[in-house]
């Protein structure tokens, strides 16, 4: 199992040990009433028993995808990566997914490795079809080519909607990256034409410009997202707010602490902006020289100092900071840093993360995933397929067939046909 589900896992199970031992030192007071902290009924004219045997289990403090219905004026959000450019197993780049009680799901950035938390979550791609681009940098954009073909052939649909930033020039924007990955594809795609779903395997460009400050770039459905320019690197980086129902989420994206965040983040209920890991973390753990760790920590990204400066202009009714390696030794210079600046509600984002916000909380747990998560059924009947448009390899390779293998597999035809009443045929017959 790997080591970050186990150590959900391990947490969840320590939460649940302490509930049974708080339980056993007030039962005396509470005998046939309603367990004030876990919800639990307790056995009413059984003498010696705590808690009813056909009540409901204890509610934990964790999250477990599929089992709770979201309500009408409820926001949902995941930290589906919150790490670095660096791949590691725990913590994927950045990739947040906010979901609404209206049906809505919008994914902020796809970076690296992010497309396996998303699946883990086993929400239909096909309400997965719309992805929002702080800038173009890999550990922001990376997982795009994975997710846009893995989520066609796990069931969906529907296209899929990029939207991001132009750039300085015509190539340094979103539409130029988005076509030139679908072209190093052709291959791929072609190998699947006929095969799957056509609507799922389309990509929709909306690019829109980096320079507008506080524009609309979607609304639909009552849901408004905005963009202004974010500072990070070059010409070209956005910062995001989506706000529904009264709700108002901001995702910073990448950038060095600016006037439009500070601006146009105001009223937010949640605000994620990135937080890099102290300078002296990037000297001793990534090994830059004194200079280089300066550079990066303190003027193409934002240190802890200065994201709790900017969080006690903004004052969210919750304050979310990634963009880091959480570890146990990196993770108190970052609380350090930012609570020397700001004293409001905080988060440090993990991944596997859930926070739901409605206009009166804000609740955070972890996410308790299955390692062995299957995609789950489309969210639309089946497609009829164009079997024309399939392509096959050239009588050379297909001469390469071994005999035997297909004789083996007619059988399976055989059997499949006859299970469930069909007439189909191998290749070439």
């Amino acid at each position: 199992m790997p080591r970050r589900t186990t150590r959900i896992l391990g947490f969840g199970a320590l939460l649940a040990l302490l509930a049974v031992v708080y339980m056993q030192g007030r039962v005396d007071e509470r005998a046939g009433a309603q367990f004030p902290l876990t919800g639990i009924a307790l056995a009413q004219g059984q003498e010696g028993l705590l808690l009813d045997p056909t009540a409901a289990e204890a509610e934990r403090d964790v999250y477990f995808p599929g089992t709770e219905e979201l309500a009408p004026d409820e926001m949902r959000i995941f930290s589906c990566g919150t790490g670095m450019p660096s791949a590691r197993e725990s913590q994927a780049a950045s990739c947040f997914l906010v979901e609404l009680g209206n049906g809505d799901k919008f994914l902020f950035d796809a970076g690296t490795g992010s497309h396996v938390r998303i699946g883990s979550l086993g929400i239909p791609y096909d309400f997965l079809d719309k992805i929002f681009l702080s800038h173009l940098h890999t550990d922001h954009f990376g997982d795009f080519a994975a997710y846009s073909v893995g989520g066609w052939v796990a069931g969906r649909q529907v296209p899929l909607h990029i939207y991001g930033p132009s750039g300085s020039s015509p190539e340094m924007g979103t539409k130029y990256a988005v076509e030139r990955w679908m072209e190093a594809l052709t291959w791929d795609i072609e190998g699947r034409a006929g095969r799957l779903p056509p609507a799922g395997g389309e990509v929709v460009v909306h690019e829109f410009d980096y320079r507008g400050e506080n524009e609309i770039v979607y609304q639909e459905n009552g849901v408004t997202i905005r963009s202004w320019p974010a500072i990070h690197s070059l010409d070209g980086p956005v910062s995001y707010s989506l706000e529904w129902n009264g709700l108002k989420f901001v995702f910073g994206g990448d950038t060095y602490p600016n006037q439009w965040f500070i601006r146009y983040a105001q009223g937010a209920d949640v605000a994620v902006h990135e937080c890099m890991m102290a300078v002296e973390d990037w000297i001793t753990k990534y090994n830059f020289p004194v200079g280089r760790a300066l550079n990066v920590g303190t003027q193409i990204h934002t240190t802890p100092e200065s994201f709790g400066k900017i969080m006690s202009e903004v004052k969210p009714r919750l304050a979310i900071a990634f963009h880091f390696f959480n570890d146990f030794d990196t993770q108190p210079r970052v609380m350090e840093g930012v609570r020397s600046t700001y004293d409001g509600p905080l988060s440090l984002a993990d991944d596997y993360m859930v926070w739901n916000v409605t206009k009166d909380d804000i609740r955070v747990r972890s996410v308790v995933v299955d390692p062995d998560m299957w995609p789950p059924p489309s969210a639309y009947p089946p497609q009829e397929l164009d079997q024309s448009l399939s392509k096959w390899p050239s009588e050379w390779i297909d001469s390469g067939k071994w005999a035997p293998a297909r004789e083996v597999d007619q059988a399976v035809y055989d059997r499949i046909n006859a299970q469930y009443g069909t007439d189909f045929k191998q290749a070439g017959q």
